[in-house]
């Protein structure tokens, strides 16, 4: 693989991903979407349907490995350094891309940020909070805690994925992708709880980066005091995954 295809690979995969995560988020978030508040389970799938989705679509250029995490779990195990910075460039990028994307696909959801309960004309609100849909939040900010659920939910993603490699059925058949993404749903309905599962750096940063320059109405702020956790946590998990497998395997 060529440079730019890893990078293009990267990019086209990491916006997928990113496009059905957010998008999700925002079909459940947003108050005029028809998938308002229909629960945690749906988001949970539908990352993990942007997993599948996006890496089978960036497999073939890139390996599709859609998150530094993973990126640097694979350099650790094998000390293969010399390309990481493409996709890492490649994945921050797609992610900012993809976070665009599904803006663009809320449009209208976006500019009508307002709830109209207990309102008695129906047509003004309290505004809804819109960071959730691109960025990770916390339920509870202590920021050991949610440092530590951020590198076990890691540990949790990126020491199976690796795993994986050496199931030569997996591989042969091409289901490879698609027990990563059930493993993404399972991560989310099992540690997802406490932090909203970030297990990604590029998942969580670019599409901050993003909100903080979309022209949402009353979008709030994008909460940059908690952001290096999100980021910090998960390539710390991402290490020690690389270090365990390459231990005991």
């Amino acid at each position: 693989m060529s440079n730019g295809d890893i990078f293009l690979g990267e990019v086209i995969g990491t916006a997928i991903l990113i496009l059905f995560g957010a998008g999700v988020c925002a079909a459940v978030t947003l108050r005029y979407s028809k998938a308002r508040a229909s629960g945690w389970i749906v988001i949970a799938f539908g990352w993990g349907f942007g997993v599948l989705a996006g890496a089978y679509t960036a497999a073939p250029l890139s390996g599709g490995q859609l998150n530094p995490a993973v990126t640097l779990g694979i350099a650790v195990d094998t000390g293969e350094w010399g390309r990481v910075w493409v996709y890492l460039l490649g994945q921050f990028v797609g992610a900012m891309l993809g976070a665009v994307l599904a803006y663009l696909a809320y449009l209208a959801q976006f500019q009508a940020n307002v709830r109209t309960e207990g309102t008695t004309d129906g047509t003004a609100g309290e505004p809804v909070p819109t960071l959730g849909i691109f960025s990770t939040v916390p339920e509870i900010r202590n920021p050991v805690a949610n440092l530590v659920t951020e590198i076990i939910a890691t540990v949790a993603l990126v020491l199976p994925v690796l795993a994986f490699g050496l199931t030569r059925g997996l591989g042969e058949s091409g289901t490879t992708v698609l027990i990563v993404s059930l493993l993404v749903v399972g991560i989310g309905l099992s540690l997802g709880g406490p932090t909203g599962y970030a297990i990604n750096p590029a998942r969580d940063l670019g599409p901050r980066i993003v909100h903080t320059f979309l022209p949402i109405p009353h979008k709030g702020g994008s909460d940059w005091g908690y952001a290096w956790i999100p980021v910090v946590g998960p390539l710390i998990g991402g290490a020690l995954a690389g270090l365990v497998y390459n231990l005991a395997f």
